[in-house]
């Protein structure tokens, strides 16, 4: 499979992603209407947005630069590998 290049299909897949995400906070939230329910989904939201951000900006930039990964499978081949 070849790395997507299309600047048009690559905010395409962005939009997708965020209107699965929308969708399903949505539902779980219509599921069970609570401020604590909400509050849960923000907090998903958010702290897997910033472990997103350490796979694959902190690791690299400051633990260590000669990691080169394309995604989270090919970072734990890598690790069980023993790199």
């Amino acid at each position: 499979m070849s790395d997507l290049t299309s600047k048009r299909w690559i905010v395409a897949k962005g939009i997708l992603f965020l209107a699965i995400a929308l969708i399903s906070a949505t539902l779980v939230w219509l599921t069970l209407p609570t401020l604590q329910t909400a509050l849960l989904l923000g907090l998903l939201a958010w702290s897997a947005a910033r472990f997103y951000y350490f796979l694959f900006y902190v690791l690299e930039s400051y633990v260590d630069p000669s990691l080169k990964y394309a995604g989270v499978v090919a970072l734990l081949k890598q690790i069980l590998r023993g790199r």
